[in-house]
């Protein structure tokens, strides 16, 4: 049983194991493309455009910085092997930013929709 606050009781966390990804995209475009592939293919219940975001990082030895879109997945761990496949297949980067945080708790009613849509 989950508790009213979504943290889960002992026992429930080995039931259910979620992730949400984050993903960036060069454009708005790319990253609708990589959302409708992920959703059709059932490897994500759901996919949150964030269309504008600044990144800086290190590439190739030296600071870069990008315009880029975000992408935030929300899947079950079983299914992120094959999201990734996915994602590398049909993105334009190189070494696209494919991450995975845990969902630690949440509404229940939501977690058991995201299970349902991702059989």
């Amino acid at each position: 049983m989950v508790e009213s606050w979504g943290r889960a009781k002992k026992g429930e966390s080995e039931k259910r194991e979620h992730v949400v990804v984050f993903i960036t995209a060069t454009t708005a475009e790319e990253a609708q493309k990589i959302a409708n592939i992920l959703v059709s293919e059932r490897k994500a219940a759901c996919v949150n455009i964030v269309p504008q975001v600044y990144s800086r990082f290190w590439w190739q030895g030296k600071i870069d910085s990008a315009d880029e879109a975000l992408l935030i997945v929300k899947t079950k761990a079983a299914r992120l092997d094959e999201l990734i496949g996915l994602v590398k297949e049909n993105h334009s980067y190189e070494v696209p930013e494919i991450v995975a945080l845990p969902i630690v708790g949440g509404n229940p009613d939501y977690l058991q929709w995201l299970d349902d849509e991702t059989k």
